[in-house]
């Protein structure tokens, strides 16, 4: 393989093509939109910085992997710096818990709530470094291209109950209810639901106990720059606000790729790092196998979307952390609102990200850059018109943050927008506007979801959320190794 095509520059392409010109593959990421990172969008608006998201950054080794492969130093690029704690969690009636991989303050912060759950806290911890270790370290990174990579896994799933919900599994350790949220939640950053994602993904809270919780100085944003410095740094080429249009293919081979400025490309190899599902029925029309499977993909059930307000504000706020949960007065009820009966409830439960917590230069000086996220159902449960929903639920959410975090909000908003369902699938080309692609649940784990290579034809490849792992930046970039080694000949 001697040239190879990315479609898409999200985190997930980008570290995929850093790989393969690591590998000496004459590599071309085409990106639709002006700016790459896909998801990890930003904007620029009265002197604030908005990134799109993700922010939470977990697993720094698996990125700096990414420069080491060329004997190169990702601090030249991107400057991580600490998060503590990790987030603070609240409650309507007033309840805090920060929560950090700091034992002792953990501990502390558990037994304020629940004395007797310190040791239970304990034994979900054993078990969740269980599952990290099986279900990352030894599988995270490698692709599940036939039924018998599933058959070899099966033991080590069942050891861990993996048909058993994270939910289920935290709350045979812990009594509080808050607590069973506080240590459950985490599945919704991946697009999962705590009562139904597999209880595998418990692995999430050791690799935030391992590795920390990370900050890239100047967002996100700075993050996709220095991967994106990287790649054209070996040679790699990066063009952007050219939509591919068309993926050619011939019996069992995709022969190019044609974008909508004309452009024509022959390729060795093609990897997608679009959506899944206009990867498959909008990008590969001229392919049978594809269609089909587009029709599979569509029947399977997709992770819901978000509403988020960005807002920037004068004054600071030091006693509002990084990273926060606002819960609201139902936990289970409203998961199942937003994941299976398709209501738009008035409750909600938020995350409120506060980056010039961390960094100031994220806002004007004396100001502070917010986003607050809620997650809704995709439009294929919740098919409404979004431009008369989003100002009420707009103002909802700030008038929710004035009353528990800052009473006069209001006056102190200098600039805002907000960013609905309709726009993950406008923009990213999200089936159904869901933000994180396939739901993760067992059946849609692992060999269940998009094979990182195609199964018909050969030099087809997928990289990203809707592949093996799953969404969220170590997710992602580690379907970009396990993808690289299918493509470079290293993998099965």
């Amino acid at each position: 393989m001697k040239r190879a095509v990315v479609v898409g520059a999200g985190i997930g392409g980008l570290a995929l093509a850093i790989r393969l010109q690591s590998a000496g593959v004459e590599t071309m990421v085409l990106e639709a939109r002006d700016k790459p990172g896909g998801r990890a969008y930003f904007w620029e608006r009265d002197g604030f910085t908005f990134d799109a998201g993700p922010t939470v950054i977990t697993a720094p080794e698996a990125l700096r992997e990414l420069w080491q492969l060329s004997g190169h130093d990702m601090a030249a690029d991107v400057k991580l710096k600490p998060v503590t704690p990790f987030y603070r969690l609240s409650w309507p009636d007033g309840t805090r818990f920060d929560y950090s991989n700091d034992d002792h303050q953990l501990a502390a912060e558990i037994a304020r709530l629940e004395p007797q759950d310190v040791a239970g806290y304990g034994r979900f911890l054993e078990y969740a470094a269980g599952v990290y270790e099986e279900g990352y370290v030894r599988l995270g990174h490698v692709a599940f291209q036939d039924v018998m990579a599933m058959v070899r896994a099966a033991p080590a799933l069942a050891k861990y109950g993996a048909w058993r919900s994270v939910y289920a599994k935290v709350a045979s350790f812990i009594r509080n209810e808050k607590l069973r949220q506080a240590f459950s939640f985490h599945t919704l950053l991946v697009g999962g639901n705590p009562m139904t994602a597999s209880a595998i993904y418990a692995l999430i809270h050791q690799l935030e106990r391992q590795s920390g919780v990370w900050w890239a100085e100047g967002g996100t944003n700075r993050l996709v720059a220095g991967m994106v410095r990287h790649f054209e740094r070996l040679g790699g080429v990066l063009r952007l606000g050219d939509p591919v249009t068309g993926i050619d293919t011939l019996g069992d081979l995709v022969t190019g790729v044609r974008t909508a400025s004309g452009r024509e490309l022959q390729v060795d190899a093609l990897a997608c790092n679009a959506d899944v599902v206009h990867g498959y029925r909008d990008l590969l029309k001229g392919s049978r196998s594809s269609q089909r499977a587009a029709q599979a993909l569509v029947r399977k059930r997709f992770s819901p979307s978000l509403f988020l307000v960005h807002f920037g504000v004068r004054g600071t706020f030091p006693d509002i952390a990084h990273h926060s949960v606002l819960f609201g007065p139902r936990y289970q009820g409203l998961l199942a609102d937003i994941f299976d009966h398709g209501v738009l409830s008035e409750d909600f439960s938020l995350y409120l990200h506060h980056p010039s917590a961390s960094d100031p230069t994220m806002a004007p000086a004396g100001h502070a850059t917010f986003y607050a996220l809620v997650p809704v159902p995709h439009l294929g449960k919740f098919p409404a018109d979004w431009r008369e929903i989003a100002p009420i639920l707009e103002e909802r959410i700030l008038a929710e943050i004035q009353r528990r975090l800052i009473p006069d909000l209001k006056d102190r908003i200098v600039t805002k927008f907000s960013y609905a369902p309709p726009d993950f699938r406008d923009d990213l080309g999200a089936h159904l506007g869901s933000a994180f692609s396939l739901e993760p649940i067992l059946t849609q784990s692992a060999w269940f979801r998009t094979h990182n290579r195609d199964d018909a034809i050969h030099n087809l490849f997928f990289v990203g959320a809707g592949t093996h792992p799953g969404a969220g930046i170590p997710g992602v970039v580690g379907s970009a190794k396990a993808t690289a080694a299918l493509m470079l000949g290293d993998g099965k």
